[in-house]
């Protein structure tokens, strides 16, 4: 279902606003859209790319939390059919009022993520490569009337 104008420029801002981290050995870590992610990356020394997606509420729309969980389950044995490997991540927004887990894929290229995201009904997801600032993926067409920010991509 297409997505209004409006609709899609609150998107953005929220996902830009949004908190993301990820967890290594029972601590979690900060991932910032527009900054580089040293942590991960060197948690991770081999892996060039990275991406995060998540699993619920596809296209921002909320739903049961079971329905989200067996998504997220199904989201996680994708990603391990694709012989890549999962760290958990989610998103928030600044106030907590939203919460989604997530996942982090290690050395995932650009149409591996965005096919996982459409599967999946995400609207928004992460992706970067190592060294390189973390850019916002917006599986959608920019709006006219919101102006290109330097660290989110439309790609439709």
């Amino acid at each position: 279902m297409p997505l209004d104008d409006d609709t899609l420029s609150e998107l953005q801002r929220s996902y830009l606003a949004a908190i993301y981290r990820w967890r290594l050995r029972g601590h979690w870590h900060a991932i910032r859209i527009g900054q580089p992610a040293p942590e991960i990356e060197r948690a991770f020394p081999l892996v060039q790319r990275f991406g995060l997606l998540s699993a619920w509420n596809p296209h921002s729309a909320p739903r049961a939390e079971e329905i989200n969980r067996a998504d997220d389950e199904r989201l996680y044995a994708a990603i391990h059919a694709q012989g890549r490997k999962g760290v958990h991540a989610f998103a928030s927004a600044p106030d907590r009022s939203w919460r989604e887990p997530s996942w982090v894929v290690l050395d995932i290229d650009v149409p591996e993520l965005d096919a996982l995201a459409r599967r999946f009904g995400q609207l928004g997801t992460l992706h970067w490569q190592r060294g390189e600032p973390v850019r916002l993926r917006m599986d959608a067409t920019r709006p006219d009337s919101l102006q290109p920010h330097p660290f989110v991509d439309w790609i439709q």
